[in-house]
C-alpha cells in the first residue's frame, strides 16, 4: 500500500444536532437517481436513462445487494439529501483484510436543503454502515467544494494518485 494512501475514514465530529438519516430501500431508487442526475452529473439525464438507472440501482439496494444508501426525506414526500455507496470485493491486503471496497457514489443535496448537515448525516450513516460490514478500504471522488466533508471523516487525498478515466463507445470505439 501507498504510504501517502490515508487509513480507512474514522468516525468525525458527534452526530448530537444532526437530521436523522434513513437506510434507502429498493422504492428509493428513482429519488437517489433524480438527485444525481439534478445535481452531481454535469448534464441532468434524460427520462431514459433515470428509468435505466433506476431498474439498475433499485434490485441493488435490495438485501443481498451491493449498494446501500441513506437518505433524508423532504417535507412532502421528495428526498432532501441521500448517499449511496456501492461495495465490492478488491484482493485483502494488511489494512483492508475482509477485501471489502466502498466506493462513495454519490451524494447530493437539493439547493433548498443545503447548509442544515444533511450531507453529513447522510455521508456518517453510510460510512456507519459499511464499516459494520467489514468494509475497510473507502474510495471517493469529491469536487473542491464538498472535500472539506470528506477530510471530516478522514479521507485524504494523495499526491501519489491520479485520477484517470476511459470510456470507450457502445461497440467499443474509443472516444
Amino acid at each position: 500500500m501507498n504510504d501517502e494512501l490515508a487509513p480507512a475514514p474514522t468516525p468525525g465530529p458527534l452526530t448530537a444536532g444532526l437530521p436523522t438519516a434513513r437506510a434507502a430501500t429498493p422504492s428509493d431508487a428513482a429519488g437517489i437517481i433524480r438527485l444525481r442526475s439534478e445535481y452531481v452529473l454535469s448534464e441532468p439525464m434524460g427520462e431514459e436513462w433515470i428509468r435505466r438507472c433506476t431498474a439498475e440501482l433499485a434490485p441493488r439496494l435490495a438485501p443481498g445487494g451491493d449498494a446501500r444508501a441513506f437518505v433524508i426525506d423532504a417535507p412532502g414526500g421528495s428526498m432532501a439529501a441521500c448517499a449511496l455507496g456501492l461495495i465490492h470485493r478488491v484482493l485483502p491486503a494488511p489494512s483492508y483484510p475482509w477485501g471489502l471496497a466502498g466506493r462513495v457514489h454519490v451524494v447530493a443535496t437539493r439547493p433548498d436543503a443545503r447548509r442544515r448537515g444533511y450531507a453529513r448525516a447522510v455521508v456518517r450513516s453510510l460510512l456507519d454502515e459499511l464499516r459494520t460490514e467489514h468494509v475497510t478500504l473507502f474510495e471517493l471522488h469529491a469536487s473542491q467544494e464538498a472535500a472539506p466533508l470528506y477530510r471530516e471523516f478522514g479521507f485524504a487525498s494523495s499526491s501519489a494518485l491520479m485520477w484517470m478515466t476511459h470510456l470507450e463507445e457502445p461497440g467499443g470505439r474509443l472516444r
